[in-house]
């Protein structure tokens, strides 16, 4: 069996934050309704913890500068 680990090894540099990651400016950001704004950020919360979960190394983008975006700009 394989697991996570040994796959992540295999699939390594195929995936970057960037590839998951979605931005919006805050044109777009102001034509969402809360429910979306919600979403979007369970989402990218996930998406860090399953990425930090799988050894995703942060160079550029820390847990605690996306929180920060996410107050900065009411998300």
């Amino acid at each position: 069996m394989v697991t996570v680990v040994q796959m992540y090894g295999m699939f390594q540099d195929a995936l970057t934050y960037d590839d998951v990651h979605v931005n919006f400016t805050q044109e777009e950001w102001a034509l969402l309704d809360p429910s979306q704004k919600s979403l979007y950020k369970d989402v990218m919360q996930e998406t860090y913890r399953n990425l930090t979960a799988i050894g995703y190394n942060w160079e550029d983008h820390t847990i605690e500068e996306h929180c920060q975006s996410f107050r900065r700009h009411g998300r």
